[in-house]
């Protein structure tokens, strides 16, 4: 990697050179970003998933605008415009807008009133004209009045085109206008389309400004989005006048005043220039970038919103009894055993319009004994608190837990091809209910075969840069496979294709070799998959767990490509490696600082042996029950000053959103959360954090229901 890119990039991220030129190299020797950040900190200096993933995200960047540079030199090249000043300006640029700067007058474009005058032959007059070598531009118009060009007025007239499009395409005037549009304010008016239902969503836009450098994220993707629906027109309130006299005070700076009757003629040079050229061409530069910033910041809150979600306690390996609810249709049932499998599955009709209660009662208990269950999930939609109500009532074994568990995404999931594939024989309500089940047991290993899109927890998700989401969203989903680890003879194919190194060919591979050959006896033996060579090994096998493996370090985080130093350590406190593995007394007995050396540096062998004291453990909390207040059932029964227990379901910019037993979830805004001052969400909740809430405000019309944080 350039020196040049090496340097921007650890301005960025705010790290050293020595550690951007690591990960580069990293990166091109096929490492993944969890690898790197867990098994290679002495060449990264400790750098974390988060700072590896950004170095990630710039490199990327950077070898594409690599590639833009290329093309844009030839360009300019085979147009025999090319200087060696221009190359190196071109050569040096590490910001894109920067290099479409430069490239942009030499740009291929369509047919424009500039190059309409210039093939009338009117650009040597728009030249002196821009340089000020003339004092008359009428009687030099003259000399150009012919075939082409019918009088002195369209003369003068060409070389304003071209002047107006010369400033345009001119670096430093087009920086200028982006500083000064920056600190403007975007101003919205509403159109004649903003009225219906759709409409009235925004609006608060109808009429409505607000400074570009202090608008939050939210609000601008909201605006963007009514724009793009034709509610609203947006525009950003630069002042035409002044915008004009700076642009010329600048160019005479640099030249000198023009004398009348040539600085009448600049003057409308430099008002076309900016009203019909750069006025738009900036004020979309400028609201873009302030969109991309937008996207930045949803992006990472949806990011964050996923992984909580996805680091969810889970119940573990129990039996469980998932409930699909639903009134007309009743609800669906399953039975699950401790890996997930699907032993029965039946249909329940406890609510109107049928209230087979008795009977559905006695089918619960049946299954309950028949199956062993040990816990109770119930989706949370339709007729779930109904049927947590009616559960409630069902004589249950002592021990036996009752969880409310989301559904979004699993009706996503329950007609996708993962489902199918995994469920022919069974329709989507099957599906759907076992996902329920499953996702209890474990949120990491059945949400990944959803797209994170619909699991109800980003912010403008649909309006924001798909290609920066989708790397994000991935990025998150493989940090929190790997973070957790993943269990080699049970895990799903879906699952094991987010672990570092392997990928979807690779993931089916090891399903089938599992298939054919029985479970695995050790993390060697994936050796034997097909095509997974060393470098494939070398990233997954210490995110792989084997349970009850002779060799217990492949139940653990450690590589093992360090298994030799843990063999050392063992031997040097005259114990096995079995029973050092889990035995804190014998690992504080370890002297880090003797098993350095080499690759292995202070940080991985400490890392080492607090893997040493606590081998595979789970980071995950356990899953805790939750009960929603029993006398609210729906908007109609909240009123004003009520404290409810909920469960935060969404976290935003503005707030969060809390399910608190009913259909419609209630806000919490950034300014109901006991912090002064404005505050920001992401950093005082969590997802499916259990917190208690008073009611502030009900809008039965909107279904709104505004709720205060009073306790955590």
């Amino acid at each position: 990697m350039k020196d040049i890119y090496v340097k921007a990039i650890a301005g960025k991220v705010g790290v050293r050179d020595w550690q951007v030129e690591n990960c580069a190299k990293l990166f091109e020797e096929g490492a993944t970003i969890p690898f790197i950040s867990r098994y290679r900190k002495e060449r990264t200096g400790g750098l974390d998933e988060v700072a590896v993933a950004e170095i990630r995200h710039w490199t990327d960047l950077y070898a594409e605008m690599e590639k833009r540079k290329a093309t844009i030199l030839d360009t300019i090249e085979q147009a025999g415009c090319l200087t060696a000043d221009l190359r190196s300006k071109i050569g040096n640029c590490v910001e894109s807008r920067e290099l479409e700067d430069l490239y942009m007058p030499f740009k291929p474009k369509r047919r424009t009133r500039a190059t309409i005058a210039k093939e009338a032959g009117l650009e040597p007059l728009a030249d002196k004209m821009y340089n000020v070598a003339l004092n008359d531009p009428v009687a030099e118009a003259r000399k150009y009045v012919g075939d082409k060009v019918a009088s002195v007025d369209d003369a003068l007239a060409g070389a304003r085109d071209i002047i107006a499009e010369r400033l345009s395409e001119t670096a430093s005037v087009r920086e200028t206008l982006r500083q000064i549009f920056k600190t403007r304010r975007i101003v919205t008016k509403a159109t004649k389309k903003a009225v219906g239902a759709e409409a009235m969503k925004y609006r608060s836009y109808f009429d409505y400004s607000e400074s570009l450098e202090r608008i939050a994220p939210h609000r601008l993707l909201a605006i963007l989005r009514a724009e793009d629906e034709g509610f609203i027109n947006v525009r950003i309130d630069a002042d035409p006048e002044k915008c004009g006299k700076k642009l010329y005070y600048d160019f005479c700076q640099e030249r000198r005043y023009p004398a009348q009757p040539l600085a009448e003629h600049m003057h409308m040079a430099f008002d076309d220039a900016f009203k019909r050229l750069l006025e738009p061409s900036i004020s979309n530069e400028v609201i873009k970038e302030a969109k991309e910033k937008a996207d930045i910041e949803s992006i990472r809150i949806f990011g964050e919103n996923l992984r909580q979600l996805l680091l969810a306690p889970p119940v573990g390996q129990k039996r469980v009894l998932a409930i699909d609810p639903g009134f007309r249709t009743g609800c669906k049932v399953v039975c699950l055993d401790e890996q997930g499998n699907l032993l029965h599955n039946e249909a329940i009709f406890p609510h109107p319009p049928a209230n087979e209660k008795v009977k559905s009662i006695q089918a619960v208990t049946s299954m309950v004994q028949k199956y062993g269950i040990e816990v109770i999930a119930i989706g949370n939609g339709t007729a779930g608190r109904e049927t947590e109500d009616f559960i409630k009532r069902v004589p249950l074994p002592k021990g036996v837990r009752v969880f409310s568990v989301s559904e979004d995404g699993a009706s996503i999931y329950s007609a996708s091809d993962v489902a199918r594939a995994e469920f022919p024989e069974y329709d989507v309500t099957v599906r759907g209910a076992v996902s329920i089940g499953r996702r209890l047991m474990d949120p990491l290993a059945e949400l990944v075969k959803i797209d994170p899109k619909s699991l109800g927890v980003g912010q403008y998700q649909h309006d924001v840069d798909q290609g920066l989401l989708k790397v994000k969203l991935d990025n998150t989903v493989e940090s929190c496979v790997n973070n957790v680890g993943v269990n080699l003879n049970t895990a799903s194919s879906y699952l094991l294709s987010y672990v570092s190194g392997i990928g979807p060919a690779l993931a089916e591979n090891i399903v089938e070799y599992r298939s054919a050959h029985g479970a695995y006896r050790s993390r060697k033996e994936l050796l034997n998959v097909k095509r997974l060579g060393e470098k494939a090994y070398e990233q997954c096998a210490g995110f792989l767990r084997i349970h009850g493996a002779e060799n217990p370090l492949d139940n653990s985080a450690v590589h093992p490509e360090a298994y030799h130093i843990v063999d050392r350590m063992a031997r040097d406190l005259s114990v096995s490696t079995k029973e050092l593995v889990g035995n804190v007394e014998l690992c504080s007995r370890i002297d880090p600082d003797a098993y350095v050396g080499g690759d292995f540096g202070l940080p991985t062998v400490n890392d080492i042996i607090n893997e040493l004291r606590k081998p595979g453990r789970d980071p995950r909390e356990s899953a805790q029950e939750f009960e929603f207040a029993h006398d609210i059932m729906s908007i109609d029964d909240l009123k004003t000053g009520m404290e409810l227990p909920g469960i935060v379901t969404n976290i935003t910019a503005f707030g969060a959103f809390v399910d608190i037993g009913i259909k419609q979830n209630g806000l919490i805004h950034a300014s109901q959360m006991g912090v002064k001052g404005q505050a920001d969400p992401s950093r005082i909740l969590k997802l499916r954090q259990q917190i208690k809430v008073a009611v502030i405000s009900v809008d039965l019309d909107r279904g709104r229901i505004g709720l205060r944080l009073i306790g955590r």
